[in-house]
Parts: structure tokens; C-alpha cells; sequence
């Protein structure tokens, strides 16, 4: 009975026999670290532009995260050159944010030992690597969950995935930096002795047991796979996601994006096919609303001007070639617009044509975020910023926001707003 005892394994998690897989280890982990290292960094950095791009401190109905107080330290006035900024880094966020997801969960199954480790803080720099540690794998599962669940579903968080994602960004990003200041230098000691020895997989890493890194099995299974080949089927999927995702924003490859709900083949033909967000039906746009009886209502010091559709199509118009990019990574190729200048919409407003002010355009949808949004002065002045009535040759089909649409370069979608029924320039509160 007792040689039983002494031979049975451990049963608790917190023991450091329970975990003996011999792929784990500082190495493996640090390695998997360094990718997340410049991966993290570079989606923080993409979701700060995105939320920027929104330009949340011209207006009230542009901010979404209201009471951000210094987190809002570093917003600036978003350009619109080049015009297709937002649809490179908000692909890039999100095509990458997919493709980092084996790598992530392949850093959390490495790390799980330390999750149980006990006793659970031996001194004031354990405390505060634990605490980092802890609201490390909380804060990167809320992130990566919430954005992926927004990417698939849409507005599955309605009017609280902004302030959820950034304020959780924040979080997140606060304990990533505490924990690579705490844990690098170790990483990069393991990483250069890997480099020494010429190999990853000799054989299991020596444990040096809970008290240094409590990851390598002080007792380790046999191995049914190398290190080296745990790496590669990371790599693989991360490979595998990318080549399913990406092309919801890379045109060429769009019908290889099958896991991207805009990727695929074109939703219809002509030159309405391309993607949308929201249709009419959607967002309660009722045949009678765009109808003979729509009109456009144009604000400003000359008054409010009432402007039909007609009225529109007898002013100079002009085109501009502009792709639509989406805060869910999908994007479009570039789409020939045609319509009325925004900066002559404010002349007849009663604003100087090179020098007019921001615009709030209101919409005539009844449901969903964005049925008014801000655009800046440097917008407006634009002169490939339009109220469009036609693409690609064509009148705009409902689903594109007949009868008057906003385009503008580099602009995040919903800033494009979709059935305009005002337009309101000057000085906004």
C-alpha cells in the first residue's frame, strides 16, 4: 500500500508532478512570448488608431467611451490621406488580432502550472507577478473573445462593445507591459541558450521547479510530440486563420476568406455587389421614407435648405474613387462614387467653400449605433468627401443608402452614414 502511495500521481493541480507534458517549458513559453510580444504591441497600437479614426472628441455622438479622462491622451485629428488608411489598419488589427488566437492559447496551455502554483505569493515581487500574470490571461481572453464574437456576429454588444474593448485594451495592455518588464530578461536568457545548445528538441528542459519557473515537469511523460512540432502546428494554424481571414480586406483573395463573414463571393452583382454592414430592412428604412416626399435638410447660417433628389442631381457633381472599410477588419475595393461636394453643401449653407467648418450628418435609420456622426473640417474641405447619389454608374440601391449617402477617404464605415436627411454645418456640441 504505502509503495502504491508513493508511486500514484499527484492529484492536484497545484502539485508540480500533476503537469508533465515535456513540451513545456521557459523555453517553449518564452518563445511563444516573444511573437505575442510584437503581436500585442502591434494590435494595441492599430486599436488606438481605429478608435482615433472615429474622431471621438469632436462630438458627443462620436464618442462611444465617454469619461475616458487621460486614456484619451494621445487622440488627434484623423487624416484622410491616404485613402485607404483605416482599411490597412483596421485589416491589419483584425486580421491579425484572428490569425494570433493558436499562439495565445498555446501561451496559456504553457503557463497553466503557474495558475495553480502554491503558496500562491512567497514575496512582494511574486505578488506583483502573479497579479500581472492573472490580469494578463483575464484581460487577453476578454479582448480576443469580445472581438472575435463582435467580428462574427455584429453588434453583438450594442452600444457597449466600444467602451468594453477600449477600456478593456487598457487593462490588459497595463498588466502585458508589468509582466514583460518582469519575466523578459528571463525569456531572452532562455531564448539565448537555446541559440548556445543548436537545438529545441534534446530532450525535456530541466525543471528547475516551482520556485524559479514551476513550468517543466520535475517528472515528464513520455513525449508523443517534439517541441519543434508543437511550434509548427501553432505556426499552422495561425497560418490557417490567416489564409481564411485576410481576404475579407485583400480583394484577390477575398473567396479564400471563408471564416470572415464578408469574405466570400460579392453579396449580388452589378455595381451595387459589393459588401454591406446593415441593410434597409435592418435598419428600418421604410420605402416611403426615401420616396417622392425625401428630402435633404442642409443647416447652416443661410438658414435650413430643403433639397430633393433632383435638386441634388442639378448641382456640379463629381467623383472620387474610395474603398469602405469596417471596424470588423472587412473592407472594400475601391468604388467609383458620384456626388455633390461636401465643401459646396457648406457654401450653400452660407460657410467660405475652402474654409468649411465640421458637419453632423443625420440619418433617417431607425435602429443601430451611428444614426448621427461627426465629421471634421478637414473632412468636409475634402474634395473627394461627397453626399453620393450613384456608384460605379449607378443610382445607389437602398442597401447603399439610397437616396444620399456620405463617402469620405479613410473614414471607418459608420462614418459613411448610409440615408441622410440632414446635414447640419457649423459648430458642433
Amino acid at each position: 500500500m504505502g509503495d502504491r502511495r508513493d508511486t500514484a500521481p499527484p492529484r492536484l493541480p497545484s502539485s508540480p508532478g500533476f503537469w508533465r507534458s515535456p513540451v513545456r517549458g521557459v523555453r517553449f513559453t518564452a518563445l511563444l512570448g516573444v511573437v505575442l510580444l510584437a503581436g500585442v504591441t502591434l494590435l494595441f497600437v492599430t486599436g488606438l488608431l481605429s478608435y482615433a479614426a472615429y474622431n471621438p472628441d469632436l462630438a458627443p455622438v462620436n464618442d462611444k467611451t465617454p469619461g475616458k479622462g487621460r486614456l484619451g491622451f494621445y487622440l488627434f485629428p484623423w487624416p484622410t490621406d491616404p485613402h485607404w488608411l483605416y482599411r490597412l489598419t483596421q485589416g491589419l488589427h483584425v486580421t491579425l488580432g484572428v490569425a494570433l488566437v493558436p499562439v495565445l492559447l498555446a501561451k496559456l496551455w504553457s503557463v497553466v502550472p503557474k495558475l495553480f502554483a502554491l503558496p500562491p505569493v512567497r514575496s512582494v515581487g511574486h505578488a506583483l507577478e502573479r497579479l500581472s500574470l492573472l490580469l494578463l490571461v483575464g484581460g487577453a481572453l476578454f479582448e480576443f473573445v469580445t472581438g472575435l464574437l463582435d467580428i462574427q456576429l455584429e453588434y453583438i454588444f450594442p452600444g457597449s462593445f466600444y467602451p468594453l474593448h477600449f477600456y478593456g485594451a487598457w487593462v490588459f495592455f497595463a498588466a502585458f507591459v508589468a509582466h514583460v518588464g518582469l519575466r523578459l530578461p528571463q525569456a531572452l536568457r532562455a531564448l539565448r541558450e537555446r541559440r548556445r545548445n543548436g537545438s529545441f528538441d534534446p530532450g525535456p528542459e530541466p525543471s528547475t521547479g516551482a520556485g524559479e519557473d514551476g513550468l517543466a515537469s520535475p517528472d515528464p511523460a513520455a513525449p508523443t510530440v517534439s517541441r519543434r512540432g508543437a511550434l509548427g502546428a501553432v505556426g499552422a494554424g495561425s497560418l490557417v486563420l490567416l489564409a481564411t481571414t485576410a481576404g475579407q480586406s485583400i480583394d484577390p483573395l477575398r473567396s479564400t476568406a471563408l471564416l470572415a463573414p464578408h469574405g466570400g463571393r460579392d453579396p449580388g452583382s452589378g455595381p451595387n455587389g459589393f459588401q454591406i454592414n446593415k441593410t434597409a430592412e435592418a435598419r428600418g428604412i421604410r420605402p416611403a421614407d426615401t420616396g417622392e416626399a425625401w428630402r435633404l435638410t442642409v443647416s447652416g447660417p443661410a438658414g435650413n435648405i430643403a433639397m430633393s433628389r433632383e435638386d441634388l442631381l442639378g448641382l456640379a457633381l463629381y467623383s472620387a474613387a474610395l474603398p469602405i472599410a469596417c471596424v470588423e477588419g472587412w473592407s472594400t475595393s475601391d468604388q467609383w462614387w458620384r456626388g455633390v461636394r461636401l465643401r459646396d453643401l457648406a457654401a450653400l449653407a452660407g460657410f467660405e467653400r475652402d474654409r468649411p467648418p465640421a458637419v453632423l450628418v443625420e440619418s433617417l435609420q431607425r435602429t443601430g449605433a451611428f444614426r448621427s456622426a461627426a465629421l471634421r473640417d478637414n473632412q468636409v474641405r475634402d474634395p473627394r468627401s461627397l453626399l453620393a447619389l450613384e456608384v460605379n454608374g449607378e443610382t445607389l440601391s437602398p442597401d447603399h443608402g439610397y437616396p444620399a449617402r456620405i463617402i469620405v477617404p479613410a473614414a471607418p464605415g459608420v462614418l459613411n452614414t448610409k440615408w441622410v436627411s440632414r446635414l447640419t454645418f457649423g459648430e458642433l456640441t
